[in-house]
């Protein structure tokens, strides 16, 4: 069984839905943030990444940011002008990237439910994220960043959809990255439907967002021991079917070979998997394709013996760290090792290309995507997979639906 709970959205005005709207913030860096919000006083980036408002150097984490933050979320609400709903209700969202199609419903879902594991998860957090994000949604009193949930799709849900979706919508803008956003706003008795049929969905799986999801809930106990919890027993996020959501590849670049040279570092790899040359692309699980010295190579995992028989040490990223980049690069934990990078799979692979002809990395990595089966088994077990698994394109805005709480 699963809560939704319709809401009363702050959101932009329709004219300026896609001046107002922005890049997750944690997908770009202070300098990208910076450049995106450039003569652009609308974009949501000054409230989510508002270091950019301060000057060149500040801590990101520095009170002045949060007290920043909130002062251009007050602006924002007056020039924008974002509205508050007199009601509360539920959303549909879709976001359209070349042929690919997903359409999900936007609600508040149950921090309970959360916290007891009913919406299941499938990665660690880190304290510092969870820190910043706790802090901003307190200092705001609102989720500004919302959660990408998955469920298993039904025909009832699906119908549903269909059915508000076939009205106007309150947005349909196409973003500067070329993703289409388009928003509908359901109506009081297709809320209700919706609310009765998401109780008869087993399970919600966080896709995307696992920080987002743990700092609501720190941000509820904090407000708890302030006796004002208001709006904050749930937290925003839009839920996709899994036959609609994407799963793109979470590729590596190292820095430098560990000393060896690529001939050497060819040599030592052939004692741990096989290596033959291949494409940019692998072509199946269990296929790794590796970018050295101008040439792909294709590294065959296939045969690879996982640490042990679950099924996040089976995956394809963490085969990479056992038997390649820990034992030949050197490359020990991928969370803190700062030789390691990670490059989302909507980059394509000649941004893997560019860092090793540039000299930025002297290896690359592009991966098989791991399967949306794969996260929700990891995720039913209780299991944790491999960090930088997954990377979910094309990714919901900022600041077109945010939940005050």
């Amino acid at each position: 069984m699963a809560v939704i709970r319709p809401f009363r959205a702050l959101r932009p005005v329709r004219e300026q839905a896609a001046n107002v709207s922005s890049v997750p913030y944690d997908v770009v860096n202070t300098e990208e943030a910076r450049q995106l919000a450039a003569n652009n006083p609308l974009s949501f980036l000054h409230v989510t990444r508002s270091e950019i408002d301060l000057p060149a150097g500040t801590d990101p984490y520095s009170a002045q940011v949060y007290e920043k933050a909130r002062q251009n979320f007050a602006a924002l609400r007056t020039r924008a002008p974002l509205l508050l709903e007199d009601e509360p209700s539920l959303y549909f969202y879709r976001l359209r990237m070349g042929a690919h199609e997903q359409t999900g419903i936007a609600a508040c879902f149950s921090l309970d439910e959360y916290e007891r594991d009913s919406i299941k998860k499938h990665e660690r957090t880190r304290r510092d994220k969870e820190d910043d994000r706790t802090r901003h949604m307190v200092e705001l009193r609102a989720q500004t960043g919302i959660v990408f949930l998955t469920y298993k799709a039904t025909d009832e849900i699906d119908r549903l959809a269909l059915a508000v979706t076939a009205d106007a919508p309150l947005y349909d803008f196409r973003a500067d990255d070329g993703v289409h956003h388009t928003v509908w706003k359901a109506g009081g008795q297709e809320s209700s439907a919706l609310v009765d049929a998401f109780r008869r969905v087993p399970a919600l799986y966080i896709a995307d967002g696992h920080h987002r999801a743990a700092s609501a809930s720190r941000a509820r106990a904090e407000l708890r021991q302030r006796g004002d919890v208001g709006e904050a027993d749930t937290f925003i996020a839009v839920a996709f079917p899994s036959n609609q959501a994407q799963i793109l590849p979470y590729n590596r670049t190292v820095k430098d070979l560990a000393g060896m040279t690529p001939e050497r570092l060819l040599d030592e790899l052939r004692g741990h998997v096989k290596v033959r040359d291949g494409k940019a692309t692998p072509g199946a699980k269990g296929d790794v394709s590796m970018y050295l010295a101008g040439r792909w190579y294709s590294l065959d995992l296939s045969s690879a013996t996982p640490t042990d028989g679950s099924r996040a040490n089976a995956l394809d990223v963490a085969l990479l760290q056992q038997h390649v980049l820990e034992p030949v690069l050197k490359v020990g934990d991928i969370r803190t090792d700062k030789r390691i990078d990670f490059v989302g799979g909507a980059r394509g692979t000649g941004a893997l290309e560019r860092a090793v002809d540039s000299g930025q990395a002297a290896v690359a990595f592009s991966m098989h995507p791991v399967t949306l089966d794969d996260l929700m088994v990891i995720s039913d077990e209780g299991g944790i997979m491999p960090p930088k698994s997954t990377w979910f394109e094309p990714k919901l805005r900022d600041g077109l639906l945010v939940h005050v709480i």
